[in-house]
């Protein structure tokens, strides 16, 4: 069950993923949800993602920085989840220091579609390191790359 701050906590990491970072909102990307059961981090494809010109595909860069939010905020979440009598204030500092210690992306296909999804879990909870796993699908559910991530 989430408690409040918990609910508190989520809602505003997802407010500040969505409107105060500036690269998230120069890629378009958008948290259509963000609980304690996982993340979906959308992205829309526009002209300005294009890797390849000839294939009008996305680009690995963006497949990559879509993964990378997934997995912080799979991470962040699982911290969240686990901790049930810590204040916001202390919540707040410990997403202030959260970054990517490794990343790997493994891509599967080309990335095409209109509308790409990415979505995580988290494999180990340590006391202050996440291992995640995140994949990004396109809007027919075709598999496009799935991503592992030390946070």
């Amino acid at each position: 069950m989430t408690t409040p701050v918990q609910a508190q906590t989520l809602a505003t990491v997802a407010e500040i993923f969505d409107t105060k970072v500036p690269f998230h909102q120069l890629l378009g990307m958008d948290i259509k949800r963000y609980d304690l059961e996982g993340v979906e981090v959308e992205v829309k494809m526009n002209s300005n993602l294009i890797g390849n010109i000839h294939q009008q595909i996305l680009h690995g860069g963006v497949t990559a920085t879509v993964l990378d939010v997934v997995g912080g905020l799979t991470a962040f979440s699982g911290l969240v989840a686990s901790l049930d009598d810590w204040s916001l204030e202390d919540l707040q500092k410990r997403l202030q220091t959260l970054g990517t210690i490794d990343l790997r992306i493994d891509y599967l296909r080309p990335g095409r579609g209109e509308v790409f999804t990415g979505t995580g879990s988290v494999i180990r909870a340590g006391n202050r390191v996440y291992v995640c796993r995140m994949e990004l699908h396109n809007e027919q559910v075709a598999h496009i790359a799935f991503g592992t991530g030390t946070y």
